[in-house]
């Protein structure tokens, strides 16, 4: 099988002739740069200056040789955004300082530091009003420059015969608005004020529509998983209750991923969603998830053996396959092996899987662990 013929097996709940393996082709399935440049030294290939597709999450985009060499199956495409498109940098003190074009400002550390963090959100104002929301000064999603030369790309993947996913251009309804308020403000606001809160997800659904209504049209054809991030779990439970879910959020991304199934109707819907999600899962399908990550096994309630189980026949499952919280940078090679095998023990048989690891491998993971991770998949996906 070639690649995408592989991964659509897999996708349609068949078995390939192997497990489909994706490495970044999205901003959430991706290698940190520092771990990145240490693989290819550990692989024998030449130094290079990656490209980041992700500057806030210090996201290297792998390079064809690295693609070539690990047997990767997807390639993505990383329309531009707040995270990879017009970042300037400024020395503040102790900080690199970086203001996006949502009116957010991130801080990095001086000089080193790993990743951004948000430090200052454009609407955070105690007496928040829906003029506030209608007035903020919001990027223009629908600008066709976003995804500018990304058809060609496309093309060239698919020549290459690789799946090809679109990343979505920002977080989901639900993470941007926290972006845009503050964390506890919108938490506070859905208890509290529920139309108020409404009023900035409509219009951040508003925004999502208007991007993908310009770049289906142009992309969808090219395209096989179109993809939304929006995180709803914690490491033990959820971030707001199931009921909240379904009364605020869920009837605004079913609008969501129907527009986008019309725009495209052959591609598969990609629902990235961290930490304990289980009680959710259920309302994820019925709104038309078809793809479930990253698929947070260490989290309570997320046991891969038993998501396979119950929800196998519905939902394809993109990663889970190695612990990134534990086993990956701080086990043994043989530790990371045996976390492979069992995961795609648990959740491969019968089809329905591509192997990622749990969210994106960051910097300090060892390059031996990698590759013990690489050897184990081809060990155990035949």
């Amino acid at each position: 099988m070639i690649a995408r013929e592989r991964v659509l097996t897999a996708l349609n709940h068949r078995e390939p002739d192997r497990i489909p393996f994706d490495l970044g082709s999205t901003q959430i399935t991706g290698i940190h740069i520092i771990a990145y440049r240490n693989l290819r030294e550990a692989l024998g290939l030449p130094p290079v200056e990656p490209l980041l597709c992700d500057s806030i999450q210090g996201l290297a985009l792998p390079d064809d040789d690295v693609i070539a060499r690990l047997g990767v199956d997807v390639r993505g495409l990383f329309p531009l955004n707040s995270h990879n498109w017009n970042i300037m940098e400024q020395e503040v003190g102790e900080y690199w300082a970086y203001h996006d074009e949502w009116g957010i400002t991130h801080h990095r550390p001086r000089p080193d530091g790993l990743y951004y963090s948000i430090v200052q959100v454009p609407l955070a104002k105690p007496d928040l009003t829906a003029q506030d929301i209608e007035h903020h000064n919001w990027p223009d999603m629908a600008d066709p420059q976003r995804i500018a030369g990304l058809r060609a790309q496309a093309e060239t993947y698919r020549a290459a015969g690789y799946a090809v996913v679109i990343k979505d251009p920002f977080a989901g309804l639900f993470e941007m608005a926290q972006r845009i308020i503050g964390m506890t403000e919108i938490l506070m606001l859905m208890a509290s004020d529920p139309d108020l809160a409404g009023v900035l997800f409509d219009k951040l659904l508003e925004l999502k529509i208007a991007f993908w209504e310009m770049a289906l049209p142009e992309l969808g054809d090219v395209v096989d998983i179109v993809t939304y991030a929006d995180d709803y779990g914690s490491q033990q439970s959820q971030l707001i209750s199931p009921r909240m879910f379904r009364q605020q959020l869920k009837p605004r991304i079913q609008t969501l991923f129907a527009r986008m199934k019309q725009l495209a109707p052959h591609t598969k819907q990609f629902f990235h969603s961290c930490g304990n999600i289980r009680p959710l899962i259920p309302d994820y399908i019925e709104i038309g998830t078809e793809i479930l990550n990253p698929v947070h096994i260490r989290a309570t309630g997320m046991d891969p053996a038993e998501l396979k189980r119950d929800f196998g026949d519905a939902l394809v499952f993109w990663g889970g396959g190695v612990d990134t919280q534990g086993v990956l940078p701080h086990g043994t090679p043989e530790q990371v092996k045996d976390d492979v095998r069992r995961n795609i023990e648990a959740l491969a048989p019968g089809g329905g899987y591509v192997f990622n690891t749990v969210h994106n491998i960051q910097a300090d993971v060892p390059p031996e662990n990698i590759i013990a991770m690489w050897e184990a998949l081809q060990d155990y996906s035949w």
